[in-house]
C-alpha cells in the first residue's frame, strides 16, 4: 500500500457507495479507487491542486470529479456510512476542521 492509500478492507467498506462502478447506472469509471487516494493524498499531503503527482492523471479532473461527487451527496453519504462504524476508527480531525 503506498503512503496515503487505502488498504483493502478500507476501500471494500466504501466501493460500493460510489458511482461508476459496474452495474451502476450511468457510466463506469476507469478507476474509482485511484481517484479516491488522489483525492485522500490531496488533503492529508495538504498541496495544492497543481501538485498531485502524475500518478492521479490530470489535477484538473481530479478535481472536477470530486466537485461533482460532492454536488451530487456522494461524498456526504460515504462520510455518514463511514460514521455510523461504531468504533469511529475512519474519523478524522485535523487542523483544517477545528
Amino acid at each position: 500500500m503506498r503512503r496515503y492509500g487505502l488498504s483493502d478492507s478500507q476501500w471494500e467498506r466504501i466501493k460500493d457507495l460510489l458511482p461508476g462502478r459496474e452495474g451502476h447506472v450511468g457510466g463506469t469509471a476507469a478507476d474509482n479507487r485511484l481517484f479516491v487516494e488522489a483525492v485522500l493524498y490531496r488533503y492529508r499531503a495538504g498541496i495544492p491542486w497543481r501538485d498531485l503527482p502524475a500518478r492521479f492523471g490530470d489535477w484538473k479532473n481530479v478535481h472536477r470529479r470530486l466537485r461533482r461527487w460532492c454536488e451530487s451527496g456522494v461524498i456526504e453519504q460515504v462520510f455518514l456510512h463511514l460514521a455510523a462504524d461504531r468504533d469511529n476508527g475512519y474519523m478524522m480531525i485535523d487542523s483544517t476542521i477545528v
